[in-house]
């Protein structure tokens, strides 16, 4: 009688974590397969392990937004908090990664584009004003604003310097990131935008050229010029080779690192702008889609499209979440 009782117990929890789950499945818009596989049958709905797992996949699926400054454009992860240029407030916005928070706003120069961290400090590039201002990552104090080309757009940090793209003057910059020095202005193609670091080099993308510029880190040599998609903006490096977002032609390019040779040439969506590498997978942000697409990096295969905010800009990682700007309704997505 009381194994009875026992074996009672257990259908009854069971059954009872199977309506639960139902339930919370119904909530969430989920609906039951018509046929069962392997399921358990409750109140005539099947309920199959796919189900039950799309509960654990959902809530670290789901997307949610944060207000920052009008227009918010690039966007940098600092180890803990994330940094967002806010193009029209003239300002920064510091939020606390893992909940959102707001936790300052800080002044920058005349409409701030490109952000970058570099292990200490934030940079960003102040489009209107052609400067890049530094602050101290950990409360935000100016520490100082430096001369660099016109309209600068995009910042990078090579361990040492600060790299900067001049998309009106056809120009890099480089800065010594301790004291701001100018340490060489370098020719590249028509307006450069998007940079990045590949542990030795230095790679930017030339709207204007449809190229991309690969010059070496130390002294700014240009050591290739490689034809690309159309009008390329957005670039990361995912450890072996290059990737482009070429915002005219809705698609990104994969450029071996070593010799510029293209690997590939991947659909994503309407005017993609910006890059991010997650470690596994390359992250596109798609302007004109309102989306953004998850590429796998091993392969260019599109794993996922996802809804974020409008006119999606700039993208960062933090270690386990995507961040993307939204500059056209002045939010931030974290997915």
């Amino acid at each position: 009688m009381k194994q009875q009782l026992s074996g009672f117990k257990v259908v009854f929890f069971a059954v009872a974590i199977t309506l639960a789950v139902s339930a919370t499945l119904n909530s969430l818009g989920a609906v039951p397969l018509r046929q069962p596989s392997s399921a358990t049958l409750v109140s005539g709905t099947y309920v199959n392990p796919l189900q039950v797992a799309l509960l654990y996949w959902y809530p670290a699926n789901k997307t949610t937004t944060f207000a920052v400054g009008a227009e918010p454009q690039g966007v940098a992860f600092d180890g803990t908090h994330i940094w967002v240029a806010n193009v029209d407030s003239n300002n920064i916005t510091e939020l606390q990664a893992s909940t959102g928070r707001l936790l300052g706003t800080f002044a920058a120069g005349t409409s701030p584009e490109g952000v970058a961290f570099d292990g200490a400090n934030i940079w960003v590039a102040n489009w209107g004003s052609n400067n890049v201002t530094k602050l101290r990552a950990s409360d935000g104090t100016a520490l100082g604003t430096f001369a660099v080309g016109t309209n600068p757009w995009v910042v990078a940090f090579d361990g040492a310097n600060i790299w900067v793209t001049n998309i009106n003057s056809n120009n890099v910059t480089k800065l010594r990131a301790s004291d701001g020095k100018v340490l060489g202005t370098f020719a590249v193609g028509s307006n450069p935008e998007g940079i990045a670091f590949d542990g030795a080099n230095v790679w930017v993308a030339n709207f204007g050229a449809h190229t991309v510029t690969k010059m070496r880190g130390s002294d700014g040599t240009v050591l290739g010029t490689f034809g690309v998609g159309t009008n390329p903006e957005g670039i990361a490096f995912d450890g072996v080779n290059i990737w482009l977002a070429n915002y005219g032609s809705k698609n990104v390019t994969e450029l071996q690192a070593s010799d510029g040779k293209v690997l590939g040439t991947f659909s994503v969506g309407t005017n993609p702008q910006s890059l991010a590498f997650d470690g596994a997978n390359i992250w596109v942000t798609n302007f004109g889609a309102h989306t953004v697409t998850k590429l796998q990096a091993s392969t260019g295969k599109v794993l996922g499209t996802f809804t974020v905010g409008k006119e999606p800009t700039g993208i960062a990682f933090d270690g386990a979440n995507i961040w993307v700007a939204n500059y056209g309704n002045n939010t931030v997505s974290k997915l």
